[in-house]
């Protein structure tokens, strides 16, 4: 399947690594491609530049967010959240009319050091907002829970933990579902939240990761539901 993975920073590099291993024609859709080349330095999260990620991964391709956009069957929005709408503006209403969104990003703000704040939260999510400017666009909420390894590989947490899904296609739903299984996750780990709106307590959750992480040392985590 041709998959274009927008945002070159550590959860779209992980998510199109994979991608790319399982066997799906991967794109890594970027603002502008020289620049992003150009990079020598490590980003805020101390990752390596993408041109020094890029031959690790010979088989993704690196394009303007409008041309991976045009590639994509499926698209991943896996940009910096506060920026995600910009991106997209940029990758073109057309390109991603009739396809599944899955939207990966979170709406963090980071203008006032760490740790962030949410740039929408409570009776918004980025998810909605996404979901409202592209009413064609089927937009899937998924993996906002977890480190970009866990992601893709969820067998990095031992024991049983959980994904969550949410948006209005049902159609869509499960085909990102599928991706998930194929990243590894149980089908009884995936849990369906239901309409798009529940994407605003995933997001949300943000601010419990980095309560987390700091007591803990680590991103190395997840949820886990427990049920009678």
């Amino acid at each position: 399947m041709k998959i274009a993975v927008l945002g070159t920073g550590m959860v779209g590099r992980a998510i199109a690594g994979k991608l790319s291993t399982l066997g799906h024609n991967v794109v890594i859709g970027t603002r502008d491609v020289e620049q992003t080349l150009a990079r020598t330095e490590p980003d805020w999260l101390d990752n390596a530049p993408f041109a020094q990620w890029q031959p690790t991964h010979p088989a993704v391709q690196l394009a303007a967010f409008a041309n991976a956009g045009a590639y994509g069957e499926i698209i991943v929005n896996a940009t910096q959240g506060a920026l995600s709408l910009t991106a997209l503006e940029a990758t073109g209403a057309a390109n991603l009319s009739g396809k599944v969104l899955l939207d990966v990003a979170m709406p963090l703000d980071l203008s006032q050091g760490m740790p962030p704040t949410l740039t929408v939260a409570n009776t918004d999510s980025l998810a909605e907002r996404i979901q409202r400017t592209y009413p064609s666009t089927r937009v899937v909420k998924s993996l906002n829970t977890m480190l970009a390894d866990i992601m893709v590989d969820p067998a990095r947490i031992p024991g049983s933990h959980n994904v969550f899904v949410a948006g209005e296609d049902a159609a869509a739903k499960e085909t990102v579902t599928i991706l998930l299984r194929e990243f590894g996750w149980p089908e009884e780990a995936i849990l369906d939240l239901g309409g798009i709106r529940a994407a605003r307590g995933v997001e949300m959750y943000g601010a419990m990761t980095f309560a987390l992480s700091a007591a803990l040392g680590t991103f190395d985590f997840n949820i886990a539901v427990v049920r009678a």
